[in-house]
């Protein structure tokens, strides 16, 4: 490439023709059912773990702090094995067969916690809803960004976490109600839909390209765009795309074109985890529990899990107008000033909590004393809402820029020729570094409190803010060939959204 010429160029149209999404939104939904099912199995031990640590559960089943911690984690376990599986099976099988194949762990971890009658049904059971998790949470993303142009990939490419924060409130609200084995049961039922969907779905026209199949790629993009879309130019594109790629070998990959990208997704996704989302969601009803909130904690998860569905919602929106870069800044502070908080105010919350304070109710309402009882229960209640107001800043925060944008960019950045293998690295880390936290958080908290982990965590998202700031292009409004090229080039730049053009420097 010239040494003068821009980076990345913006195109004004695609094609000059008429794009019509209603067959890219169908089998973006029917995929990301897929992601329902993710948030849902994630945090389906939240609601469950306090019935099986009850004395009133089935002694069978009832679980220590340790068989507590592996029923929580094992989740995390069995995604990086999934993770592992999609590396192998995104480029053997492609990626929409890929998901499809998540459905059959799904279903058979489920039916294993319904007929749970030992520990080690549940545990399994558990184990396997995390290998279908690990599954589409490489698929999916990728499969996401190459069917999808990019006016809107970048609001399609938050809806695998805006379906999965779903997921997660949909099991907290049924949680309320449903005994827990109807939980499992319910939870079987959109994989099989999403299975039944995406039957009837086309595979990405980069993978048909890839294979040779030049006609049944151009019919899949022409489903994809609308029967008026002219294919010849994006097709062009990737066809162009793909022959610059060649096979990688390991000395190809101390090239920035492959390393760059993938140590960036890496990065991001073990900064994501380290973050402690997932030892939050997993454990949520236990740590309001233990932070002494006023109110139910089935009460506060559903609260969360509404709000966390109502950030990503905003984040979706804001993807493509206000930048990855700009999302991501936020996110990292509102989780510094969140998870900083709770960190005080966990260390200065006795726990377990002091004696009661003497009863009163037969003194004169009118004393001093009792005036003292009652300012100071009102303070207490005050400090219960702390920890459920400051969690919920948190999960806002994490929704509206670390826990989409990393799973987009992911999909957007890695070089064509190792997605399929890379995006599987990057959920294979990603998920074991959320088994060791999750594992080793029930007992750093029954160690130290809640204080340690928390203060953890609000170093880590400095090292994001870092991180943002250092590493992270911004890819909004680029086509997958453009941000190839872009790493090709070794070269940084600096976006100005308002020209729409690119500054070399």
């Amino acid at each position: 490439m010239d040494e003068e010429t821009p980076l990345l160029k913006r195109r004004a149209t695609l094609s000059g023709s008429q794009v019509r999404n209603s067959g890219l939104y169908l089998a973006v939904f029917a995929a990301v059912l897929g992601n329902f099912n993710f948030g849902y199995s994630l945090v389906y031990s939240s609601p469950v773990l306090p019935k099986l640590k009850s004395p009133d559960a089935d002694p069978r089943l009832r679980m220590d702090t340790e068989q507590a911690a592996w029923f929580g984690s094992i989740y995390s376990l069995g995604a990086a094995a999934g993770g592992l599986g999609a590396m192998m099976l995104n480029d053997l099988i492609g990626r929409k067969l890929s998901i499809m194949m998540s459905a059959v762990p799904s279903t058979v971890g489920y039916m294993l916690l319904a007929g749970a009658v030992d520990l080690w049904m549940l545990h399994l059971g558990r184990f396997l809803t995390g290998v279908a998790a690990g599954m589409t949470a490489a698929s999916i993303p990728v499969y996401i960004s190459e069917i999808s142009h990019k006016r809107v990939r970048g609001a399609l490419g938050s809806c695998p976490q805006v379906t999965a924060v779903f997921g997660s409130l949909t099991l907290y609200a049924l949680g309320l109600v449903v005994p827990w084995r109807w939980l499992a049961v319910a939870g079987a039922v959109p994989a099989v839909l999403m299975l039944v969907l995406l039957t009837f779905m086309p595979s990405s026209p980069r993978r048909l390209l890839s294979l040779g199949r030049q006609q049944h790629a151009e019919k899949v993009l022409r489903w994809l765009r609308g029967s008026h879309y002219d294919t010849h130019s994006e097709l062009r594109d990737i066809q162009e795309s793909i022959d610059n790629q060649s096979t990688v070998k390991w000395s190809n990959l101390v090239t920035p074109i492959y390393y760059k990208p993938i140590i960036i997704s890496v990065v991001m996704r073990f900064l994501q985890q380290m973050t402690g989302i997932t030892p939050v969601l997993v454990y949520l009803e236990p740590i309001f529990e233990k932070s002494q909130v006023s109110i139910e904690p089935r009460y506060d998860a559903a609260i969360v899990g509404a709000v966390r569905l109502f950030s990503v919602a905003i984040a979706a929106f804001l993807m493509d107008k206000a930048g990855r870069k700009a999302l991501l800044y936020t996110s990292s502070m509102l989780m510094f000033v969140a998870s900083l908080t709770l960190a005080i105010s966990s260390h200065t919350t006795t726990c377990p909590p002091g004696p009661s304070p003497p009863n009163h109710t037969a003194l004169d309402y009118g004393s001093p004393d009792n005036i003292g009882v009652t300012f100071q229960s009102s303070q207490q209640t005050a400090a219960g809402l702390i920890p459920l107001v400051f969690t919920v800043v948190f999960i806002f925060g994490y929704a509206m820029g670390w826990g989409p944008i990393t799973w987009l960019l992911m999909s957007e950045v890695l070089p064509l020729v190792v997605r399929g293998k890379a995006s599987g690295l990057c959920v294979t880390v990603s998920w074991l570094t959320a088994f060791a936290l999750t594992h080793a958080f029930t007992h750093l908290v029954d160690s130290y409190g809640l204080y340690v982990p928390y203060l953890m965590f609000t170093v880590v998202c400095v090292l994001c803010l870092l991180f943002n700031a250092v590493c992270v292009p911004e890819t909004g409004g680029r086509s997958l060939e453009e941000i190839e090229n872009y790493f090709r080039t070794g070269r940084t730049f600096t976006i100005t959204r308002s020209a729409s053009t690119l500054q070399s420097h």
